[in-house]
């Protein structure tokens, strides 16, 4: 992870770090092969060879792989089996939940500690504007080459970034700046650096749209911003064509935006071969519920609205949902509203995934909470609550229902010094 490479080879100069970033206030960071890297500097033997860390079971698929491993064709989202098969000799591991998420943290402490203005995309990217740290820090190339001195010298992790006017081009200069590289797009060469890359560089553009514009003999974004508005809105429709054309010129009026607001919190799982077992369903959406519970507390939200997603052998796809009288976050409430849902489906087919949701979300500050007649003062929320700062001590494993202790397939064991599970009691099945 040498500093050496600041501009990636065959890339053109212009686009270097002494290039003028006078107005260049976005920055995009995205960490290079995070999963990944996090492994090699966890077991330094691992550097140099190809290492690829994702769901391991059938239906698994690639997080992240090594840069060793891209020659044999192994990318992010391909199917763990096609990465066995394209790598047989490849290092093989699983995502470390708790590794990946103190990695994260840190790596968006850096951030924030250039710019208050910090929006992170995942775990593992985000968006900063530097307009008010110039005058503390340097122009924009600088802050830049600090953050990606600060990854290698504190974390032991490189990063990549674009430097530009907008989102969408800093953003196009980090993914072309990787790996371990800068990439500054001045603002009078925007449309130099935008032209001449694929159709497909432009958000929103899809295998299939690609196909689309490639049969009107739209290959480049140049290309694209040079055609006739109206064969373009009969090729995507008004609202895309629009869009479209606006990236390809390099406008995009978006600003970094630091509070962002959550919708909703979700869990899901996919089964390694399919399930129709209604007892190995209902614990699946009781380990389900205890995520989003527990992801719920964290996050100082409650919610009303319960969802479920169920999605079939055959790849169909059901959702239903529920808007109770009150808000929540505890996963009990949140279970039985769930296995409610799934019941009303009727009788079980063979099912790939399944998944739970809460929408609605306000502040578990300023929700009241309605008690229901006969219930304690002190209850399941009391004891998740209980649970959440055992899970902060000794890892989530180390409390949960009893009905699925022992089930690393539906929760995730995490390193903790102690091996006592402390189980909570089961929800009853509604009836």
């Amino acid at each position: 992870m040498g500093r050496s490479q600041v501009v990636p080879k065959g890339r053109d100069p212009r686009f270097g770090p002494e290039a003028d970033d006078a107005g260049c206030t976005i920055l995009h960071v995205d960490m290079d092969a995070f999963f990944a890297s996090i492994e090699v500097r966890a077991r330094p033997e691992l550097r140099g060879k190809p290492v690829i860390v994702g769901g391991l079971g059938p239906r698994g698929v690639v997080s992240s792989a090594s840069y060793e491993a891209r020659p044999f064709g192994v990318r992010s989202a391909m199917p763990m089996a096609r990465a066995r098969a394209l790598c047989p000799r490849g290092v093989f591991l699983p995502v470390d939940g708790a590794k990946v998420a103190e990695a994260s943290q840190a790596a968006m402490r850096v951030f924030r500690d250039v710019t208050p203005l910090v929006e992170p995309l995942s775990v593992d990217e985000a968006f900063l504007d530097v307009a008010g740290a110039q005058r503390l820090l340097g122009r924009p190339a600088e802050i830049a080459a600090r953050i990606r001195a600060r990854m290698v010298a504190e974390l032991g992790l490189s990063c990549s970034v674009g430097v530009a006017p907008t989102k969408f081009v800093a953003k196009l200069g980090s993914t072309r700046a990787k790996p371990d590289g800068m990439i500054v797009v001045p603002a009078a060469l925007v449309l130099d650096f935008l032209h001449p890359l694929p159709v497909e560089a432009l958000w929103g553009v899809g295998e299939r749209a690609a196909e689309t514009l490639h049969r009107l003999g739209l290959h480049t974004v140049g290309e694209l911003a040079s055609a006739p508005w109206g064969m373009l809105r009969r090729a995507v429709g008004d609202a895309s064509a629009a869009h479209l054309h606006e990236l390809s010129w390099g406008r995009d009026p978006r600003g970094v935006e630091p509070e962002q607001v959550e919708k909703s919190i979700s869990a899901e799982m996919t089964f390694d071969t399919d399930v129709s077992d209604p007892a190995l369903l209902r614990r699946s959406l009781l380990a389900l519920a205890e995520k989003v519970g527990a992801r719920l507390r964290a996050s100082g939200n409650v919610g009303r609205t319960v969802s479920i997603k169920v999605r079939m052998a055959d790849f169909r796809t059901v959702n239903r949902s529920r808007t109770n009288s009150a808000s929540t976050d505890v996963a009990r409430e949140i279970f039985e509203t769930s296995w409610a849902l799934f019941r009303a489906l009727g009788p079980t087919e063979q099912i790939r995934l399944i998944g739970v949701r809460v929408e609605g979300l306000t502040s578990a500050a300023t929700t009241s909470r309605q008690l229901t007649l006969g219930e304690p003062e002190r209850g399941w929320r009391e004891a998740e609550a209980a649970a959440d700062a055992v899970a902060a001590r000794f890892g989530r494993a180390s409390v949960g229902p009893a009905s699925l202790l022992g089930r690393s397939d539906l929760r995730r064991t995490e390193n903790h010094p102690y091996s006592t599970v402390v189980p909570l009691s089961d929800p009853p099945t509604p009836s």
